[in-house]
């Protein structure tokens, strides 16, 4: 049985959506145009990966029944930012017989909106690494890191030199022949500190 798990990837408590008038030119959307209605829906945003696919669910918050739901992939364009305004976004939908249809999307903070932006930044980068093998970040994922921890019964020895560049014996040379530890240079004079200005 090959169980498919489901990653949340970012979650937003509460998003508004808004119902958008259709692209008059081909420009871009602009939030000034339909942020003036009252909210269509409030409720969570979550970013979802399940498996190699991506999803952007609109859900209530305390039901968790779904009011509407986008798939997201690298190449996709479910997602477009607004011209004017940087909580905003334009969002595809899809519904069960495969229409479409396009919402606008406000976050109530700046740093919300920021994270979902890097939420899908990262979906998109792991899914370009999976899909090529030679890259060096599809290394980094799928290769484990080299393992530099010493192997039992190996040992280490570090040399450090004395001051003047002379090597000094291990065991021969001892803590009290050095004054205990390194030498400090000596304090400044009384006073030295203090400029007098005329």
């Amino acid at each position: 049985m090959d169980d498919i798990i489901e990653n949340i990837l970012f979650i937003a408590r509460n998003v508004n959506v808004f119902k958008i008038p259709p692209r008059t030119s081909n420009e871009g959307y602009r939030a000034a145009d339909w942020i003036t209605e009252q909210p269509l829906w409030k409720g969570r945003l979550k970013v979802t990966e399940r498996g190699d696919q991506c999803y952007i669910v609109l859900e209530d918050p305390n039901s968790g029944e779904l009011f509407a739901q986008a798939p997201y992939d690298k190449t996709s364009a479910a997602v477009e930012a607004v011209l004017d305004s940087s909580r905003y976004f334009v969002l595809r939908v899809e519904g069960e017989g495969g229409r479409k249809a396009y919402i606008g999307l406000g976050f109530e903070e700046r740093a919300e909106s920021f994270d979902f932006n890097v939420a899908l930044q990262d979906y998109v980068k792991r899914a370009k690494a999976a899909s090529d093998p030679t890259s060096a970040i599809a290394a980094a994922v799928h290769d484990p890191p080299p393992d530099y921890s010493l192997k039992e019964g190996q040992t280490m020895t570090i040399k450090i030199p004395a001051k003047d560049g002379t090597k000094i014996a291990g065991k021969a040379a001892s803590s009290s022949s050095f004054g205990g530890g390194f030498a400090l240079p000596p304090p400044p004079p009384a006073g030295g500190g203090v400029r007098r200005i005329k």
